[in-house]
C-alpha cells in the first residue's frame, strides 16, 4: 500500500512537468516577442541552469561531460524548434505531433533498453494521440512545412533524451535537480552563440515578455525538469512517457478558459486523451509467471552494481561471503534525492 502511494505520487509529481509545458503555446503567441524562438529557447534554459548550478554547487566528472552535453543537445538544445512549431502551427497542430512521443519512446525504449513495452500501455499510447488529434486537429488546422518539421524535430529528440536519461540515470550523489541544471546550462550555452548570430535579442522586451520568459524558465524550465528527470528515474520508460499527453490537454484547457468551445468530436477526443493517460499508468495486473518485467531505474541500478561486482571478481549482491561495497557506488539511491 505504501509502495503504491510513493508510486502515485511520483506520477503526479511528474505529471507537473507537461503540464507546465502544456503552456508554452500561450505562453510564446501571447505574450513573447514573435520571430525569436532562439532567444526563447535560451531564456528559457540557461539563466535557470546557471542557478541550478548555484544552489547545487555539482559538477559533472568524468564521462558524465560528454553525457550531459549529449542530454543537454536532446532535451534542451532542441527547445527552440517547439517555439518555431508553436509560431508557425495553429490551432494546436504541434501539441499534436508532441503527443506522438510516447510512440517514439516506446520505439526506441525497445531498441535502447530492450524495454518491451506491453499491449495495453502500447494500445493506450496510439488511442491518447488520436485523442489528442480529435482535440486539436479540424478543417481550419494549417500545415505549415516548416512547422511540421519543426514539431518533429522536438517530439523526436525529446524522446531520445527520455530513453538515454532512463539508460544513463544519475551519477553517485547527484540529485534530479543537479541534472537538469547541468543540462540547462548545457543547452543554453550552446543556444547562446546561435541566438547572438542568428536573432540577436529583441528590440523590445515588454512586462509581459519579461513575465513570460520567467515563467518558462522558473515553471517550464528549471522546476519542470527537475520533477521530469525524478520522475524518470523511477518511473518504467512506458509510464512516464504517456503523461506528455497532458501538455495538449492543458494547452486546450487554456483555450477552453478564454473563451474557445469544443465540439461533440472535439470532446470525445479530449475524453478519450485523459482516459488513454489514466490507463496507462494504471495497466492490468501483472502475472506471476511474467518473464518480461518493466525495470525501474532502481531496478537497473542494482543490475549494474551486480555486473560490476562481477567484472572486478567480487560475489554478486546477496551471496554470503560477498564484500561490502562503497557507499553511493553506481546510481544514486531514491534516498538520497
Amino acid at each position: 500500500m505504501h509502495r503504491n502511494k510513493a508510486q502515485a505520487m511520483t506520477v503526479l509529481l511528474t505529471a507537473l512537468a507537461p503540464a507546465s509545458w502544456g503552456t508554452t503555446y500561450v505562453v510564446t503567441t501571447r505574450l513573447l516577442p514573435p520571430g525569436h524562438p532562439l532567444f526563447a529557447g535560451l531564456m528559457r534554459a540557461l539563466p535557470a541552469g546557471l542557478l541550478a548550478l548555484v544552489i547545487t554547487r555539482v559538477l559533472p566528472r568524468g564521462e558524465w561531460w560528454w553525457k550531459t552535453v549529449v542530454l543537454g543537445i536532446l532535451n534542451i538544445g532542441a527547445m527552440p524548434l517547439l517555439f518555431v512549431a508553436a509560431e508557425r502551427l495553429p490551432g494546436g497542430v504541434a501539441a499534436t505531433l508532441g503527443a506522438a512521443q510516447p510512440l517514439l519512446v516506446a520505439g526506441l525504449g525497445l531498441a535502447v533498453l530492450h524495454d518491451r513495452p506491453t499491449v495495453w500501455r502500447l494500445a493506450w499510447g496510439v488511442l491518447g494521440v488520436l485523442g489528442v488529434g480529435l482535440v486539436v486537429l479540424g478543417p481550419q488546422a494549417g500545415l505549415d512545412a516548416v512547422g511540421v518539421l519543426a514539431g518533429l524535430g522536438h517530439t523526436t529528440t525529446m524522446a531520445g533524451g527520455v530513453v538515454l536519461t532512463k539508460r544513463w540515470g544519475r551519477p553517485a550523489g547527484v540529485g534530479p535537480l543537479a541534472l537538469a541544471g547541468w543540462q540547462l546550462a548545457v543547452g543554453g550555452l550552446l543556444l547562446l552563440p546561435l541566438t547572438l548570430a542568428v536573432e540577436g535579442v529583441p528590440q523590445r522586451i515588454d512586462a509581459g515578455a519579461a513575465g513570460g520568459y520567467l515563467w518558462l524558465g522558473s515553471m517550464g524550465g528549471l522546476i519542470a525538469y527537475a520533477l521530469w528527470f525524478r520522475g524518470i528515474g523511477r518511473l518504467p520508460v512506458s509510464a512516464s512517457a504517456p503523461l506528455v499527453l497532458l501538455s495538449p490537454l492543458v494547452a486546450t484547457v487554456i483555450g477552453i478558459a478564454q473563451g474557445e468551445s469544443l465540439s461533440p468530436p472535439q470532446t470525445l477526443g479530449f475524453a478519450l486523451a485523459l482516459t488513454a493517460l489514466v490507463a496507462a499508468q494504471l495497466g492490468p495486473a501483472t502475472r506471476k509467471n511474467t518473464t518480461t518485467k518493466e525495470k525501474t531505474f532502481d531496478d537497473a541500478a542494482h543490475d549494474d552494481r551486480r555486473a560490476r561486482g562481477h567484472r572486478d571478481g567480487r560475489p554478486p549482491s546477496g551471496h554470503r561471503g560477498e564484500t561490502a561495497r562503497t557507499p553511493g557506488a553506481g546510481v544514486v539511491p531514491e534516498t538520497c534525492e
